[in-house]
C-alpha cells in the first residue's frame, strides 16, 4: 500500500479522500487542511462519507512532510495563489513524494511551461527524487487524453472542438465565479480570468499538448470573447442573487491556428442561470457538460456528463479530475522521478475496482 497524503479539504479535496480511500493500492495517511476548524476532524467526515476512516485532519505541515509520504495529492488552490501552490508541491516533492495536482495551470504542458515554474520542479526532483503530474478536467482530460483518443477514430479531420457548457450556479466557489469570472458584477468589470492573456496561460497548454500529439506545427495561439448581461435579477442555490444588467454568462474559445485556420479550439460557454444567452450551446440538460466535437469524416461528436455529491454537475466534474489523477499515482510510483504530462501518464482502467463497495 502506498502511503498518501491529501493535502485541501475543499471541492477537490473532499474528492480525493474518497478516491484514495477507494483505490486498492494507496493507504489514506494524513490529511491536512488549512482551516483551524477542521482540524482534529475525521478524514470521513471531511469526505462526506458516513463511516470514519481513522485519520484525523491537521494543520502541521511540517509533521506531515517529515514522515515523508510516499505520494501526496495536493488539492489546496492555485487559482489566486500560484507563487504558495508552487513552494508546497516544491516542497513535497524534493522529500521525494510523488505529488498530483490541477492547481498549477503553467505545468498542464511541462514541456512548454515558464522556467520560472519548471526549474523548481526539476531541480526538487533532482535533489529529492519525487515526481510530479498535473491534470485535471478543463483543462485536463477534457482537451487532452479524451479528444485525442476521439481524433484517432476519423478518417479526415478538420476541426478537433473541446467544449465545456456549464451553469455556474451548481459551483460552490463564490469566489471565483464571482470576482474571478466576474458573474454579477457590472459589464464594466474587468474579472481577472478574462482578461486578454490569462485564457491561453490557463488553456494554452492544452493546445500545444494536443499539437504535440498529433504531429501539427502551431502558427499561433488566439483567443475569442463575449459576455453578456442578465435580463432579470436571478437567485442561485448555492451564491444567491444576481441582478439584472450584470454580467450573467460568458463565453469564449483559445484557438490553436494551423495554416492559417483554427484547427484546435478550446471553448467555454458558461452562464449563471439558463436563461442567459439562451442563444448559445447549451448542455443537455442544462446543468453542464463536457464536450468533443470532431469535425471531419465521419463527424463525431462526444457528450461527458458526471454527478457526485448529491447529482451535483459541478462536483461531478471534480470527481472525474481526481480520478485522472489519483488513479496515476501507482503508475508514477513505479516509474522512474519526473516531471510528468498527459501525454506521458496512461490513463488506466479502474483495475481492483469494478464492483467494489462504494466508499
Amino acid at each position: 500500500m502506498i502511503p498518501t497524503v491529501v493535502w485541501g479539504t475543499g471541492n477537490v479535496g473532499r474528492a480525493a479522500i474518497r478516491a484514495v480511500d477507494a483505490h486498492p493500492a494507496l493507504a489514506l495517511a494524513a490529511v491536512l487542511v488549512h482551516d483551524p476548524g477542521k482540524v482534529g476532524r475525521d478524514a470521513g467526515a471531511l469526505a462526506g462519507l458516513d463511516r470514519s476512516l481513522g485519520v484525523a485532519a491537521t494543520d502541521d505541515i511540517d509533521a506531515v512532510l517529515g514522515a515523508r509520504p510516499r505520494a501526496v495529492v495536493y488539492a489546496a488552490s492555485g487559482d489566486i495563489r500560484p507563487d504558495e501552490a508552487l513552494a508546497d508541491v516544491v516542497r513535497a516533492v524534493r522529500g521525494g513524494a510523488v505529488v498530483v495536482t490541477p492547481a498549477l495551470y503553467p505545468l498542464y504542458d511541462q514541456r512548454g511551461a515558464p522556467p520560472e515554474f519548471r526549474d523548481p520542479v526539476l531541480a526538487a526532483v533532482a535533489e529529492g527524487g519525487g515526481s510530479l503530474f498535473v491534470s485535471g478536467v478543463d483543462p485536463g482530460w477534457g482537451n487532452d487524453v479524451l479528444p485525442l483518443l476521439v481524433s484517432g477514430l476519423g478518417t479526415l479531420v478538420d476541426v478537433v472542438r473541446c467544449q465545456e457548457i456549464f451553469d455556474y450556479s451548481t459551483y460552490e466557489q463564490e469566489d471565483s465565479v464571482r470576482h474571478l469570472i466576474g458573474m454579477g458584477h457590472p459589464m464594466e468589470y474587468e474579472p481577472l480570468m478574462l482578461a486578454p492573456s490569462v485564457p491561453t496561460m490557463v488553456w494554452g497548454g492544452q493546445i500545444r499538448l494536443m499539437a504535440r500529439a498529433l504531429g501539427v506545427e502551431l502558427d499561433e495561439i488566439r483567443e475569442t470573447m463575449e459576455r453578456r448581461a442578465l435580463d432579470t435579477t436571478v437567485t442561485t442555490r448555492t451564491m444567491g442573487v444576481f441582478e439584472a444588467g450584470t454580467q450573467g454568462a460568458v463565453r469564449f474559445e483559445v484557438q490553436g491556428i494551423v495554416g492559417g485556420e483554427p484547427r484546435i479550439v478550446i471553448e467555454h460557454v458558461t452562464r449563471i442561470h439558463p436563461s442567459c444567452a439562451s442563444d448559445w450551446p447549451s448542455p443537455p440538460d442544462g446543468a453542464g457538460a463536457h464536450r468533443v466535437v470532431i469535425e471531419g469524416r465521419p463527424r463525431i461528436e462526444v457528450t461527458v456528463e458526471a454527478t457526485d455529491e448529491g447529482e451535483n454537475r459541478s462536483a461531478g466534474g471534480n470527481a472525474t479530475a481526481v480520478g485522472r489523477l489519483v488513479n496515476a499515482v501507482d503508475w508514477l510510483v513505479d516509474t522512474k522521478p519526473g516531471l510528468y504530462d498527459a501525454l506521458d501518464v496512461p490513463l488506466r482502467p479502474a483495475v481492483g475496482r469494478l464492483g467494489r463497495k462504494r466508499p
